[in-house]
């Protein structure tokens, strides 16, 4: 993945390529979406729904393609690891991801490359930031679908190298006091970017509001039972997006754990926090593509924009 040069003699010497975090997107995961793409990677078939937040895909796959990066960073909650936060260093994972509630919408058959050289090296700058960290680097382990999604409705092609972060800090036990180590995480992240030259977009995989039906209709992409899973979590949505639309990105420090507090958020996990923290908290609003909800949840897909590299 590095970059070489061959100079003819006589040539003046190039500078090393200067690599950073050129965007950031909060990428919600639902198995739903992929389900409702039919890509031919997934075995169960639909007659598609969601499309508010499937066409803000569209939008972000557009622009992603326009950027060029070299490489897809994502953390997603649902890749749990109880101590330290572990990197997938496999080379090619290759394999089945089952959805385990959800095992007749996903069954995704996944084919892809790591930045093994760029996973490594997030490894070293987390352990260099004073976090426990891990390399995973067992062959055959299988990827899990909040990652798969996250990466697959960014980059359906699977032609751009990915790594992939585990969710120590655990959505289901632990609050928002865990989000502190997540900025330190992010800190970690993106110094790993720019010492190895990469030119990076960062995904979050993070659903928003996160109470769900119990239940699911004969049709699970009815769309005339899809709507919020009560009032209050909705407001809780729309208060922490509207500070996302109209106040620079320091200003969900606050606005995070607050929403926590008001709603069963998935931002538990840190994800969110990662991502605006490794963009250094970008002194610009959020470019919010697309809200919708799934099963009850709420989901937003939204852009903020990193280094000029």
């Amino acid at each position: 993945m590095s970059r070489v040069f061959r100079l003819e003699p006589g040539a003046p010497e190039r500078a090393p390529a200067k690599g950073g975090i050129i965007a950031g997107y909060l990428s919600p995961h639902p198995p739903h979406l992929i389900y409702a793409d039919n890509p031919p990677q997934n075995e169960p078939r639909s007659t598609g729904g969601w499309e508010v937040l499937r066409w803000a895909y569209d939008e972000v796959r557009r622009r992603v393609r326009a950027m060029k990066p070299d490489v897809l960073v994502v953390h997603a909650p649902h890749w749990i690891t109880m101590v330290g936060h572990h990197v997938n260093c496999v080379p090619h994972p290759r394999g089945v991801s089952v959805e385990p509630i959800f095992p007749h919408l996903f069954r995704y058959h996944y084919d892809f490359r790591t930045d093994v050289e760029l996973a490594e090296a997030l490894v070293t700058s987390f352990e260099d930031h004073g976090l426990v960290a891990r390399a995973m680097r067992e062959e055959g382990v299988r990827v899990d679908y909040a990652t798969i999604g996250a990466l697959h409705m960014v980059n359906p092609k699977w032609d751009i190298p990915v790594v992939s972060i585990s969710a120590n800090n655990n959505p289901y036990f632990y609050a928002e006091a865990e989000l502190g180590q997540m900025e330190v995480l992010g800190r970690a992240t993106r110094k790993a970017i720019e010492q190895t030259g990469r030119r990076a977009v960062l995904l979050a995989s993070n659903s928003l509001s996160h109470l769900h039906f119990d239940r699911e209709t004969e049709l699970p992409e009815d769309m005339g039972r899809e709507y919020p899973y009560n009032n209050s979590q909705y407001r809780a949505d729309m208060t922490l997006l509207e500070t996302v639309r109209t106040k620079p990105s320091s200003a969900l420090k606050t606005a995070i754990p607050e929403h926590i507090k008001a709603s069963e958020a998935e931002t538990k996990s840190g994800s969110l926090t990662w991502l605006l923290s490794a963009l250094d908290w970008p002194a610009t609003t959020g470019d919010i593509l697309g809200y919708g909800t799934i099963i009850g949840t709420g989901n937003a897909v939204i852009e903020w924009r990193g280094q000029d590299v």
